[in-house]
């Protein structure tokens, strides 16, 4: 099998992925990083690398099982982690509009 050579994140997926991890920990609040990995069926290390950004693009059950352990729903971690993007969009086409 041949090596598996990941590309590297672009600084927008790292700044999201920031957000997400932030998103998280906000959302964790009191609650331990151990307790809620368990209740999401997560490794508490795979919890602290997402809320600290170093994993930056987790897989799709993950961040489902976590929504639901957090009682947060799909819409709004893909609000927040996209927040910046959209607003960043948005004065890029305004910026060309005005030029």
């Amino acid at each position: 099998m041949g090596d598996m050579v990941r590309t590297p994140l672009t600084p927008s997926e790292r700044r999201r992925g920031e957000r997400f991890g932030a998103l998280l920990r906000e959302a964790r609040g009191e609650r331990s990083m151990a307790d809620v990995a368990a209740a999401a069926g997560v490794s508490a290390e795979t919890l602290r690398k997402i809320e600290t950004g170093r994993a930056p693009t987790p897989a799709f059950f993950t961040v489902a099982a976590l929504a639901t352990a957090l009682g947060l729903s799909l819409d709004e971690l893909a609000a927040a982690a996209c927040a910046e993007e959209e607003t960043g969009a948005a004065t890029a086409a305004g910026a060309a509009s005005a030029a």
